[in-house]
């Protein structure tokens, strides 16, 4: 790898602050399904992790963690819950967007489950899309979340267990495919002052996030009804 065309952007692995390395166009290095990043700008070791753990510093609400902190390697489940309790303890005043996408086959007819939240508000959109793939689904349901929202000035918080979704939107990730409908999203992106797109775990017993699951599913079962 040539160093000279290397840049290093700053983002969080797990709990600590690194850098990732990127391409001139601002695109993650990737190997082997992975991308490369160092906890110190001037170290010698570099690592090659699963770049759905790597996020955007602002994803995280409250920063504890030192910049140079040795990884964590364990997490408890009680601590992951904290941490998701803990996002959204900070976000409490924004708009929440809770989004998943289901595909039955890839492609095959496919679905979108929405929950928005907004103080004591709550709206569910539970639809089906077509056949498509379930990359497209997750696209679509964050997009159609979006075009919900009336008032811009909010700040928006979108919940995600898709990487796929979080790297073309979130990481910089070059969208080989999906251009259009990236694209698109991006675009309403940038018209929203405050916008966060984070990534959580799926199926982890996040209550918003597996009620968007069911009404993604719910779509694909009852699409003929």
């Amino acid at each position: 790898m040539d160093e000279g065309n290397v840049n290093w952007r700053r983002m969080r692995f797990k709990k600590n602050k690194v850098w990732l390395a990127t391409d001139s166009s601002g695109c993650p290095i990737k190997k082997s399904g992975k991308v490369l990043i160092k906890y110190q700008i001037k170290q010698p070791y570099e690592y090659w992790v699963k770049p759905e753990n790597v996020r955007p510093l602002e994803s995280v609400g409250t920063d504890k963690t030192a910049p140079d902190a040795k990884p964590e390697e364990e997490r408890s489940a009680a601590g992951k819950k904290s941490t998701q309790q803990g996002l959204e303890s900070a976000d409490r005043h924004a708009i929440r967007i809770y989004t998943d996408g289901a595909a039955s086959g890839n492609p095959g007819p496919a679905g979108i489950g929405i929950v928005l939240q907004y103080g004591e508000y709550e709206k569910e959109i539970s639809r089906y899309i077509g056949e498509t793939t379930n990359n497209i689904a997750e696209l679509e349901a964050i997009r159609t979340g979006l075009l919900e929202l009336i008032k811009k000035e909010l700040p928006i918080r979108i919940y995600t267990d898709s990487s796929y979704a979080h790297g073309v939107l979130s990481l910089g990730w070059k969208a080989r495919k999906n251009q259009e409908i990236v694209s698109a999203i991006r675009e309403l992106i940038e018209g929203y002052k405050d916008v966060k797109l984070i990534k959580v775990r799926g199926h982890a017993g996040h209550a918003q996030n597996e009620q968007a699951d069911k009404l993604a599913r719910s779509a694909i079962k009852n699409r003929n009804r």
